[in-house]
């Protein structure tokens, strides 16, 4: 069996030490180890990325952005072996995987415009012989902590852009999908990056500890639940760090009785089951306006879920893969369960389906149920798996304070034909990210991703603009040049 072991300063270690099992979610088996980081393995991270930093923050921002160009090269070039490992771990399906990866691959080509992002701002003569400049220096030693349902895409949406602002980063990825972000680390020192500045870390909350607390690390950016998410807020605050923590999402799509349905039906497709629902950008809520509209989407969603295909990652005509782990898998059918108890109706359900050759794996099959309300148990929480619900509501208002009174605010969309009704949607919904017939409104690389209320707690969203702001410290230099031979009296007022 295969052991993981960590990546510190341009080699990887295997230390002895807890050790816990990494599965290939199609087969249910056990395929690999990886190792769980000690205080002492993270300290030793810490220490190498603290003592690399000193060099890095001087060289040069444009040869910083060379090795940034040099990697995005390596990554696509060997994108197929990267996405099998996405596989092979996280169960995603092919096609999906190379999706993620090129999102990924966007993040690192905004780095390599840091020195277009880095120049600062001058302003000569803002009094008499005196100039003044903003400039962004980096932090020092920061970290990331990143979720098992992207392993590629997340930990791209962090380091390239630290390192490029001149950071050194410690990474620490998901123990159940570990196998990417150690590539990735291979990749980067083949790429040209000096030792010390980027390492990874595999490990469990131990590990995680260590990060937040060491004085050393000066930031700490995660992807994860809300309850962690506001646990790494608050302890990285306790402790004086800068964080941003990304949390959970609870998405809904509205669709209005002008709606093109079967387009809507196409779209709410692959937004709700792609990746077996586990993302926080799924759509998991269809607040259908109208029970025409209702029963038109409900009809049509459950027609299209009949031609789902679920299987191994390995067959590209596979519509999505497994859960992550058996325990993820019961916990979702519980909640389909659960919406059964409660009075919902299931209308497609994907419980106890088989798929050839795959009697082990995590699987659970496309799930609709319909007519679902605000006070059960589903309703409320983060599903995180292949289950799409329909909410009725008797008009657009109705369906927009439903999405106002939920604790999360990462996405949402509304399908309409509209302009008006589209328009006060985006104005006034109160969620992050908001798509207009497009379901997943995941922003581009030169926009940032973060949602509002408890989808995100930290003052800056994840990569592009505000990336570049979390990763560096302004500093603003006022400087005067007196004409030789001035001599000035002393001023007691306030200079203006």
């Amino acid at each position: 069996m295969t052991t993981i072991g960590h990546f510190i300063n341009g080699r990887t270690i295997t230390p002895q030490g807890r050790s816990q099992s990494v599965y290939n979610p199609a087969t249910g088996n056990a395929e690999k180890s990886v190792l769980l980081a000690s205080k002492t393995t993270v300290e030793e991270a810490i220490t190498h990325a603290q003592t690399a930093f000193a060099d890095w923050r001087n060289t040069p921002v444009s040869k910083r952005a060379r090795v940034m160009f040099k990697f995005k090269h390596l990554l696509e070039e060997n994108a197929q072996h990267i996405t099998a490992l996405i596989g092979q771990e996280h169960g995603k399906i092919s096609h999906d995987a190379a999706g993620e990866l090129q999102r990924g691959i966007e993040n690192v080509e905004f780095a390599c415009a840091a020195p277009h992002l880095l120049k600062g701002e001058h302003s000569k003569n803002v009094g008499p012989s005196i100039d003044s400049w903003s400039e962004f220096q980096p932090l020092g030693v920061v970290t990331g902590i990143t979720p098992f349902n992207f392993p590629a895409m997340v930990p791209l949406w962090m380091f390239p852009l630290a390192i490029v602002c001149g950071n050194t980063f410690v990474l620490k990825p998901s123990e159940r999908d570990p196998s990417c972000a150690m590539y990735l680390a291979q990749l980067l020192k083949e790429a040209g990056l000096p030792d010390g500045i980027f390492n990874v870390v595999n490990g469990d909350k131990e590990a995680v500890d260590v990060l937040l607390s060491d004085e050393r690390i000066k930031a700490v950016s995660f992807v994860g639940s809300t309850p962690i998410a506001e646990y790494i807020y608050t302890t990285a605050n306790t402790n004086a760090k800068r964080c941003q923590a990304l949390g959970g999402a609870k998405n809904h799509a509205i669709v209005m009785p002008d709606a093109d349905m079967d387009n809507a039906v196409n779209q709410l497709l692959g937004a709700a089951f792609g990746s077996s629902g586990e993302r926080c950008m799924a759509l998991s809520v269809v607040v259908a306006v109208g029970d025409e509209a209702a029963d038109q989407l409900v009809s049509k969603m459950q027609a299209a879920m009949s031609e789902l295909k679920v299987g191994s990652y390995q067959d590209a005509s596979n519509d999505f893969g497994p859960l992550i782990t058996k325990q993820h898998k019961q916990r979702v059918e519980a909640f389909i369960t659960s919406a059964e108890r409660q009075g919902a109706k299931i209308v497609v359900d994907g419980r106890n389906i088989q798929v050839d050759g795959y009697s082990d794996g995590f699987f659970i099959g496309a799930t609709l149920i319909d007519s679902v309300t605000p006070i059960m148990e589903s309703y409320q929480a983060e599903i995180f798996g292949p289950v799409l619900q329909v909410v009725r509501v008797d008009n657009m208002q109705q369906g927009m304070q439903l999405i106002d009174d939920h604790e999360y605010g990462n996405g949402t969309c509304i399908f309409t034909r509209d302009g008006e009704a589209a328009r006060y949607f985006s104005d006034h919904i109160q969620v992050g990210m908001v798509g207009i017939n497009v379901p997943l409104p995941v922003p581009v690389a030169y926009h940032s991703f973060g949602g509002w209320k408890r989808s995100l707690f930290g003052d800056l969203h994840a990569y592009g603009p505000d990336g570049v702001r979390f990763y560096t410290k302004r500093k603003t230099i006022t400087q005067r040049w007196p004409s030789s031979g001035v001599r000035e009296g002393a001023s007691f007022s306030f200079p203006s």
